[in-house]
């Protein structure tokens, strides 16, 4: 058992919803509330005045929302923790204020035992997603991340990963049974789609992305 309790600022508009945290939170042996803020802009100053280990903070709130307070927070109190608390399954809201540094992101109408699991795994520096959201985040994923392979078309890939492993041009016609000509052609093209100059750039490109070991 810890001495040191993990010490949280709640961050909610919403007084209701501020005192029914803070009940959970006070009744756990290893939890201290030691603030609350009304909204983000007092969150921040709460935050840089206490330098909690972790923030429960509202994603919507007036005057400052909680995306921008979490942005903020990482410059004025760095070793704090924010986890994300909403009503929103929305992925733009999840994606938004962990792209502004929150570890969590949790629905407000999550069980206790959820609401103190998703506390305790961002407190040691864990992430932690309501699984109501992780689909929608991963679909959000999905939709927005990009890769230089992908401008690659299959056969291009194909020739790629057996440049990087050394084969000359005539070793990968003969294995894709087309002719030297085209295979040059190849090369020469995902050379040009990924701005690289030389095998060695190749080579490198390759073991980044996991096309070779």
């Amino acid at each position: 058992m810890s001495a040191k309790a993990t010490r949280i600022l709640l961050a909610d508009d919403h007084s209701v919803v501020r005192n029914g945290f803070r009940l959970i939170l006070e009744a756990q042996w290893d939890m201290e509330v030691v603030g609350q803020a009304s909204n983000g802009r007092e969150a921040v100053e709460l935050a840089e005045a206490l330098q909690p280990d972790v923030v429960v903070m509202d994603v919507t709130m007036p005057e400052l929302n909680g995306i921008e307070a979490t942005r903020r927070m990482e410059k004025v109190s760095p070793k704090t923790r924010v986890l994300a608390l909403s009503m929103h399954k929305d992925a733009v809201y999840v994606r938004e204020i962990l792209r502004a540094g929150a570890r969590g992101y949790l629905l407000k109408d999550c069980s206790e035992n959820d609401f103190l699991v998703a506390v305790r795994a961002v407190a040691v520096g864990k992430g932690y997603l309501s699984p109501e959201v992780s689909d929608a985040v991963l679909d959000d994923y999905r939709k927005h991340v990009t890769n230089a392979l992908d401008l690659l078309s299959s056969r291009e890939r194909e020739v790629l990963q057996m440049i990087a492993e050394s084969k000359t041009n005539k070793d990968i016609a003969t294995a894709l049974n087309l002719s030297v000509y085209t295979v040059e052609a190849h090369r020469g093209r995902v050379m040009e789609k990924l701005n690289l100059h030389s095998v060695g750039e190749l080579v490198r490109f390759a073991l980044r992305n996991g096309l070779i070991d």
